[in-house]
């Protein structure tokens, strides 16, 4: 029985870790969009970082999500 809680254990923490890595990624895009936002009202020309930084962070989560859908949809696999 004690094989059974652990990995019970396993999976929780690996969902746990995963999900507060795709809230940080998420974070990192909400700012990346922040800093082209701040960088329009200072001298009216977009970041060019920040967008990159947004796009590329949104398109990871977008990524794993998806991932994480086929994982679950049987009909995928």
């Amino acid at each position: 029985m004690q094989l059974d809680w652990t990995a019970l254990g396993q999976v929780a923490a690996v969902s746990i870790g995963v999900t507060v890595a795709v809230v940080v990624v998420f974070a990192l895009g909400v700012l990346g969009l922040a800093r082209v936002e701040t960088a329009r009202e200072e001298n009216g020309t977009g970041s060019t970082v920040g967008l990159t930084q947004a796009g590329l962070c949104f398109v990871a989560c977008a990524a794993v999500v998806a991932y994480g859908i086929y994982l679950i949809v049987p009909q995928f696999h």
